[in-house]
C-alpha cells in the first residue's frame, strides 16, 4: 500500500475518486468533489504545501468525511440496509448448503445476533464509512457472541420460525448495485489500478 505521507495529487484524487463511487455519490456531484479537491491540491502545491495539508494524515478518513457531508442520510441508511439484507441472504443460501435442506430454522439466538451485528455495523457505517470484513468479523465475536450467550442463557434455542430457500434471492437483491458498486471501487483503488 502507498505511503500516505508520500501520495501524488493523482494518488489521492483516485482514493477520494473510489470512496466517493463506493459510497454511493452521483456522477454530476462527483466531478465536481473531484474538480474541487483538484483545485485545492493544485493551490496548495502553487504555495508550496504538500498535499498531505489539505487532506490531512488519512486520506481514506478525509474523503469519507467529505462524503458523509456530500451524501443525504437517507441514502447511507438505504444503502446500509440493503447490505444488510443481503449478508442476510447469503446466510440463508449458505445454511441450506451446509445442511442441504430448502429452509433455514431462526432460533432466538439467530435474532439476538444479527440483531445486535447489524445495529452496530449499521450504526459505525452511518457514521465512519464500510467496516469492511476483518472489523465486520471483530464486531460479530466482541458484541455479537455476548449477545448470543446472553438470549441462550435467558431464552433458550427454540425455533421460532423457518425461512424458506427462495427469500434468499428477494433479500440478495437489493445489495447486488451496492456489491459491484464496492467491487469496482476495490478494482480501483487495487496497487497499480491507476498507473
Amino acid at each position: 500500500m502507498t505511503d500516505q505521507r508520500t501520495m501524488t495529487n493523482q494518488q489521492i484524487l483516485a482514493v477520494c475518486r473510489s470512496n466517493w463511487e463506493y459510497r454511493g455519490i452521483d456522477d454530476r456531484s462527483l466531478r465536481e468533489m473531484l474538480d474541487e479537491l483538484s483545485a485545492h491540491l493544485e493551490d496548495a502545491a502553487a504555495a508550496g504545501r504538500t498535499p498531505r495539508d489539505v487532506v490531512g494524515n488519512d486520506v481514506t478518513d478525509f474523503a469519507a468525511s467529505w462524503a458523509r457531508a456530500r451524501a443525504p442520510f437517507t441514502r447511507r441508511l438505504l444503502r446500509s440496509t440493503a447490505m444488510l439484507c443481503c449478508m442476510i441472504g447469503w446466510l440463508i443460501v449458505a445454511t441450506c448448503l451446509i445442511r442441504w435442506t430448502t429452509q433455514r430454522a431462526v432460533s432466538v439466538n439467530d435474532i439476538t445476533f444479527w440483531t445486535v451485528v447489524a445495529a452496530v455495523t449499521v450504526a459505525w457505517e452511518l457514521r465512519r464509512g464500510s467496516l469492511g470484513i476483518g472489523r465486520s468479523l471483530a464486531v460479530a465475536l466482541v458484541v455479537g457472541l455476548p449477545a448470543v450467550l446472553l438470549a441462550r442463557w435467558l431464552g433458550g434455542d427454540g425455533t421460532l420460525f423457518t425461512v424458506p430457500l427462495w427469500a434468499a434471492p428477494v433479500l440478495l437483491l437489493p445489495g447486488l448495485p451496492y456489491a459491484v458498486a464496492d467491487i469496482r471501487a476495490r478494482r480501483n483503488t487495487a496497487p497499480g489500478a491507476g498507473e
